[in-house]
């Protein structure tokens, strides 16, 4: 009843929307999955099963996927070494040709990510997949990542710390378990402080950090920048008045 890349399409769908628990009997989407990989035709099953082995969400929930076509190709490269030739677009509208060794496929919230080895560049980088306009697959074999890399840890890290007008330093009265669980690792670095837990997060918006700070539900002490005082001290005067 489907087309390739309907199906495609569907299969996408059930990893991103809901992915199933290890640690638990197989849901609805593992069983439905189950299903429609046992009627693909045998070169899309093993793209599939490519993806299936490649792809990790920063949640247990994942946005919508990009080009079906563009995944299945990240996914047989990551799966068998293979490098890529790729044209990106940057969130300034930059264009470039990149040559790429992938090693990881990230699902996080509305957006999936690529992590690889970029050799035009030299270092390890982060690519949007939506912001991929082209990829084929180059002759050379992939560069190996180290044996404890981690492409979700990567995401993670490379959000929590990505670049903003202003970065804030804040300790927590709590616990580094506990702001670990009020906290989304994407949004903020949290390490030990005698005081508690520190708190480091990029911020374009100060009121937007207050509101933030305000909803943990706990005291804090600000580091920095000490224009988030102002902030917090106007958010505090206009929840007051609503009393």
């Amino acid at each position: 009843m489907l087309a390739g890349d309907e199906a495609v399409a569907v299969v996408l769908g059930l990893l991103a929307t809901n992915l199933p628990d290890p640690d638990g009997p197989p849901d609805a989407a593992a069983r439905a999955l189950a299903k429609i990989n046992r009627v693909l035709p045998a070169t899309l099953r093993r793209q599939v099963e490519a993806l299936e082995d490649t792809l990790d969400f920063t949640t247990r929930a994942g946005g919508a996927p990009p080009d079906a076509a563009l995944v299945l190709l990240l996914a047989d490269a990551i799966r068998h070494g293979h490098r890529l030739h790729a044209a990106y677009r940057s969130f300034t509208g930059e264009l470039s040709e990149r040559t790429l060794s992938p090693w990881g496929l990230v699902a996080h919230d509305h957006c999936w990510y690529l992590v690889a080895h970029d050799h035009t560049r030299a270092g390890l980088r982060m690519f949007r997949v939506d912001r991929m306009w082209r990829a084929t697959l180059a002759p050379d074999p992939a560069v190996d990542p180290p044996p404890d890399f981690d492409a979700v840890a990567h995401v993670t890290r490379s959000l929590a710390t990505v670049p903003a007008r202003w970065q804030l330093e804040v300790v927590l009265d709590l616990p580094i378990d506990e702001a670990a669980r009020r906290i989304p690792a994407t949004l903020a670095e949290l390490a030990d402080d005698p005081a508690g837990t520190r708190l480091r997060m990029p911020a374009n918006s100060l009121a937007w950090a207050a509101t933030v700070l305000a909803g943990l539900g706990c005291a804090f002490t600000i580091r920095r920048p000490p224009e988030l005082r102002a902030h917090v001290r106007a958010l505090a005067d206009r929840l007051r008045a609503q009393v």
